[in-house]
């Protein structure tokens, strides 16, 4: 697999990728159809798509002839751990916190889910400083 923190993806090619890692490979024609059912998207539209996440190396094409198949050569995992990273490296360390915080009350989570967010944070909590730093600029300026 290609490392996901190389390849950067677009909101709408997040959808193509949803679609192809979700099936686990999937022909032109699958692939029309579900984004024309789901966005409402013309064949063109995902043609376009598909052709520019092929090359930025986040899916391969695969047969000699119509139909191909394309599979994901980024991880799904692994790229939304790198655009959560992406997003964070954006913002002052100092909201990161709440901003997690605001994330986990918009989102729906498993008691699974729950228990090892609980173990993570009990875990962190054991080496966390009192107040992380502002990181915006050098220096004492601080948020």
């Amino acid at each position: 697999m290609k490392d996901a923190k190389n390849v950067t993806i677009t909101d709408s090619e997040w959808i193509v990728m949803r679609a192809i890692w979700t099936m686990g490979h999937a022909t032109s024609r699958e692939l029309i159809d579900a984004m024309n059912e789901l966005e409402g998207w013309s064949a063109s539209t995902t043609k376009t798509l598909l052709h520019r996440l092929i090359q930025k190396q986040a899916v391969a094409q695969y047969g000699d002839s119509r139909p191909f198949t394309y599979k994901p050569v980024v991880g799904e995992k692994e790229s939304m751990a790198a655009a959560a990273d992406d997003l964070f490296d954006h913002m002052c360390a100092m909201r990161a916190g709440s901003t997690i915080a605001g994330v986990i009350q918009s989102r729906e989570l498993s008691r699974a889910d729950i228990a090892n967010l609980q173990a993570i944070l009990a875990e962190k909590a054991k080496t966390a400083p009192e107040e992380v730093q502002c990181n915006c600029l050098p220096g004492d300026q601080t948020c």
